[in-house]
């Protein structure tokens, strides 16, 4: 066994009963996510010790793809194995992979009456208000020197003006903060790192193994088998790429999904996304979750099926590829967290990488907003440069309304999250019914 015991571990039974109820009620994105977890399983049961839970955070922070979900896996892993992750990271997703599911199939069907256009509008301006929340509080935590500062804003010009792919820009970033702590002089030699079992790397070798064959083998069956609806490979390929170079979290995986699933795949329209980030800050699970909303309506309208079905299949295919590298990462490289967050150079790169989310964020926030308030945004390009022109004429005062009240009751006031999602609903609501 590679895995640390923890001060109690839990039985089968009760693993199941808590990380269930964590399934169903973690709404709120990862802070309040993150918050629930350590309320269960630090603070209510003991089951992992303060230091444990930091210490796994510290490291779910550092993959690519959701925290909150890998963090789940990781302390189901430390308790009972890796069947306990595998517990732990189903029971955090499934409940809000079938409401998702059902909501998007309401959308798919029902998307243009006046109540659910009405919810919709609502939950979009509210969804300005929880994005620019979100991005303060990541800025807070990392942007804590003039460097940080710097690669946060170059990585908002190279993704907003310069539309260079995301996976560059992570990779510049990890460059220049390896770069830069390679220049000050070597990194200290580090003490050894916490006995983890006699030898990890078989562990790691066989996790390797069984997970890379549950992702990759469905991947290879949906490209090369004959008569498989050519989006539902594309959006495998995607998804899986997705999985891979989208460090810091569900904000920065949707500032991807999004320039790719609207402006280079076609999959959706603005309105699409937006609507979906909006029912996945409803749903419980991690707000990732509304890539199954992207794989739905991709599916449904690309697929050449029943457009249930083909829905039913595209999101089904976004949760594998989305979710499965998730458990790869954990079991393999959980045993070696240790030994990773010794190395100080590396610790430096993911520390950069942070400070670019926060400008990829940045410019997700700018993207939402333009497109909830103006009905027309334009491009206006000069040089290597493209900068957003919306039409002042299209403002739309009300969707402006209701994302400043939002944005005060988050910011100023402190309001639930759930409380200001319904309040902004309910404007919606009145909104469609005033005409």
């Amino acid at each position: 066994m590679t895995e640390i015991d923890p001060p109690a571990a839990p039985n089968w039974r009760e693993l199941f009963q808590v990380f269930g109820r964590i399934g169903l009620l973690s709404f709120g994105g990862p802070a309040g996510q993150i918050a629930l977890m350590h309320r269960e399983l630090v603070e209510e049961r003991n089951w992992l010790d303060e230091d444990r839970f930091l210490h796994a955070l510290n490291f779910c922070m550092l993959l690519p793809g959701p925290e909150a979900m890998q963090l789940a896996t990781y302390s189901g892993w430390l308790m009972r194995g890796m069947r306990g992750g595998l517990l732990a990271g189903l029971l955090f997703v499934l409940p809000g992979f079938a409401v998702m599911l059902a909501l998007a199939a309401v959308y798919l069907s029902y998307g243009e009456m006046p109540a659910v256009a009405g919810v919709l509008f609502g939950l979009k301006a509210a969804v300005l208000a929880i994005v620019l929340e979100a991005l303060m509080r990541v800025s807070k935590r990392a942007l804590k020197t003039r460097m940080a500062w710097a690669i946060c804003i170059a990585a908002f010009v190279a993704i907003a003006l310069l539309k260079l792919p995301f996976p560059l820009i992570v990779l510049g970033a990890a460059a220049v903060g390896v770069g830069l702590d390679l220049a000050t002089g070597p990194a200290p030699v580090s003490g050894p790192a916490e006995p983890r079992g006699d030898n990890l790397w078989p562990s790691t070798l066989r996790a390797l193994i069984v997970w890379g064959l549950i992702w990759l083998a469905p991947l290879a069956m949906l490209v090369l088998l004959p008569g498989i609806p050519a989006v539902l490979p594309a959006m495998a390929e995607f998804f899986s790429k997705a999985a891979i170079v989208t460090f810091g979290g569900a904000y920065a995986v949707l500032a991807y999904v999004g320039q790719q699933a609207v402006d280079v795949q076609g999959w959706l329209v603005p309105g699409d996304m937006l609507a979906g980030l909006g029912l996945a800050e409803t749903t419980p699970g991690p707000l990732i979750l509304v890539l199954v909303f992207v794989g739905f309506l991709g599916g449904a309208r690309q697929s050449g099926l029943d457009p249930l079905l083909g829905g039913l299949l595209g999101g089904t295919v976004a949760l594998v590829f989305t979710f499965v590298p998730c458990f790869l990462w954990i079991f393999a490289g959980a045993p070696h967290i240790e030994r990773l967050r010794s190395v100080k150079w590396l610790a430096a790169g993911f520390a950069a990488i942070t400070a670019a989310v926060v400008g990829v964020i940045a410019n997700l926030a700018v993207w939402f907003a333009l497109h909830v308030l103006f009905a027309d945004v334009g491009e206006w390009r000069t040089g290597p440069l493209t900068f957003p022109l919306p039409d002042p004429a299209t403002l739309d005062w009300r969707a402006l309304a209701i994302a400043a009240t939002a944005a005060i009751a988050l910011l100023r006031w402190h309001v639930n999250l759930f409380a200001v999602l319904a309040g902004a609903t309910l404007a919606g609501l009145a909104v469609a019914f005033a005409g």
